[in-house]
Order: C-alpha cells, then structure tokens, then sequence
C-alpha cells in the first residue's frame, strides 16, 4: 500500500525517531506514547495485520521481529508489555502489522 503511513516510514519518505533497522524490520518512537518508552515495531513490508496469510510463511520476518523486540527491550529490567491491536474495535488505527513494544511505568493488567 502506498499510502499507508507505516510504509511511507519505512520507505524514509516521512521522518521518525528511528531506533533500529534490519533488512526487513523498522523500530521507532510512537509520536503519541502512552509510555514513557513506547515503540512501534513494524516489517518495512506491507503485511495488513497478524491475521495476513503472508505472514506464515515469512519465517525470517518473525525471527527479525523478535530479534529487534529483544534488543530493543533488554534494558526493561522492571518489564515491559507488547501489544498487537487487530482491527478497529480493539483500537488498530493504522492496517499494516506493528507491536507497540511498552515500558517505563507499571502497566496495570487489565489496562484501562
């Protein structure tokens, strides 16, 4: 998708607060943190959301993200949270797959 924002920062073509790059994985700050530390973990490949059938058979992709997710997240020694929203009513606001990767303060369970 061309004009998802997400792929628009993947592709530079919008500025971000870029914290890690792999071949296939982008990490940057969220401009609205509901954190004190609240990164976007995204595939610069457009991929809708965890429920894409291409994201099955993208193995390398998964262990990229993960990857990022541990060296983003090794300095978390109180912890942290990831989320993944899947659709509008769970609060998705942007259709291509990303982990909000949260830490900072205690996040209370169940959120709200």
């Amino acid at each position: 998708m061309s004009d998802c924002i997400f792929c628009l920062i993947a592709r530079k073509e919008i500025p971000a607060q870029i914290l890690l790059e792999t071949e296939e994985v982008l990490a940057f700050k969220d401009i609205n943190p509901v954190a004190p530390r609240h990164i976007l973990l995204i595939p610069k490949k457009h991929i809708s959301s965890v429920m894409d059938p291409q994201l099955p058979t993208s193995p390398q992709l998964t262990a990229e993200l993960f990857s990022a997710l541990q060296q983003l997240m090794a300095d978390a020694k109180d912890g942290f949270r990831v989320v993944i929203n899947r659709g509008e009513h769970a609060g998705e606001s942007v259709p291509h797959l990303h982990l909000h990767l949260l830490s900072g303060r205690e996040l209370a369970w169940p959120p709200g």
